[in-house]
């Protein structure tokens, strides 16, 4: 009887605890959340609208609910530096983060090099992502005024914004970009 105890091997604790601790840790997370599990799974909690506003600052290629507020070249340059050089580069050539100026005409290459100057079609799009995800390191975190004044820093590296404008929801509605019709519209009945 001895040998078939000890051909049967035996589990270590932690394959036990393990699975315990993840239930106590989920049970805990739905406690804190404040509500009960929602949804067809039973999981999560129903966003308060206070949640939601915090995260509905989306800015449309019509510059539909772009802010007050103003930026400049220089203080965008100052920004820029402070901010998203380090993966960027210094002049948007990229580094560990996407470049960001230049690959005008390398669309059709079989490698084209897709910037905001050669491959994004509106600048409220670049106004938009900078606002709500950069730096990646903590997204929301500049404000409005110096969102406008990158957006005009990283146009500017690309030739697209003049010198001395300052960058705010009127004068960006003026930047045509390069490849604004280079998108097909969804041609489906049901999308708008």
């Amino acid at each position: 009887m001895r040998a078939c105890r000890k051909s049967v091997p035996r589990r270590p604790r932690r394959v036990v605890a393990l699975p315990l601790l993840a239930a106590f840790f989920a049970a805990a997370t739905v406690h804190a959340a404040g509500g009960p599990p929602h949804g067809p799974y039973g999981l999560g909690t129903l966003a308060t609208p206070r949640q939601i506003s915090g995260w509905n600052i989306d800015v449309a290629p019509d510059g539909k609910n772009l802010p007050p507020g103003s930026g400049t070249l220089d203080q965008g340059q100052r920004v820029y530096a402070a901010q998203c050089a380090a993966c960027h580069g210094a002049k948007g050539e990229g580094g560990i983060g996407d470049r960001l100026a230049g690959g005008f005409g390398t669309l059709k290459d079989r490698k084209p090099i897709r910037t905001v100057g050669s491959y994004w079609p509106y600048a409220t799009t670049l106004f938009d992502y900078i606002r709500r995800a950069m730096p990646l390191t903590a997204p929301q975190s500049l404000s409005d005024e110096d969102v406008y004044a990158v957006t005009a820093y990283v146009l500017a590296l690309n030739g697209l914004w003049p010198e001395n404008q300052p960058a705010n929801a009127r004068t960006l509605l003026k930047i045509r970009m390069p490849n604004v019709n280079g998108f097909v519209p969804d041609p489906r009945p049901d999308v708008p």
